[in-house]
């Protein structure tokens, strides 16, 4: 399984990359693998504001759908907007073309909240049992 060690991570699957006070986030290799083809995405507008943890958008599979979860309270300064034409990049490439936003951290003690990709490994383990 793909967990680079220079992302953070979330219990919902998703990854963060975070560059001084601005973060891009998109969904796990595990994500995307559990989710299947996906075929549409739905994500905010640039500059809507979101709290750690609250929906931000939904990833359509031929499974499911699944909503996508803030790492970190922000604003959302940059859409991927290439993903509503091609969703599937998300399959072929989640941790780079397949990024869905980039935010404007507003609380960096979050960061320290994120799970590092030895405790992400650690967690998947945990939840397969």
């Amino acid at each position: 399984m793909n967990v680079p060690a220079d992302l953070l991570y979330t219990k919902q699957h998703e990854w963060v990359l975070v560059e001084g006070n601005s973060a891009t986030v998109g969904i796990t290799d595990f994500a995307q693998q559990e989710l299947g083809d996906v075929v549409y995405i739905e994500l905010p507008e640039e500059g809507q504001s979101f709290e750690a943890e609250e929906s931000f958008g939904s990833v359509e599979s031929v499974k499911a759908v699944s909503e996508l979860y803030m790492p970190l309270s922000g604003k959302v300064c940059e859409v991927n907007s290439e993903l509503a034409d091609t969703p599937e990049t998300v399959n072929e490439d989640p941790y780079g073309d397949g990024w869905m936003i980039r935010i404007s951290i507003s609380d960096d003690g979050q960061v320290d909240e994120l799970m590092s990709s030895d405790d992400y490994l650690e967690y998947l383990k945990e939840e397969a049992g």
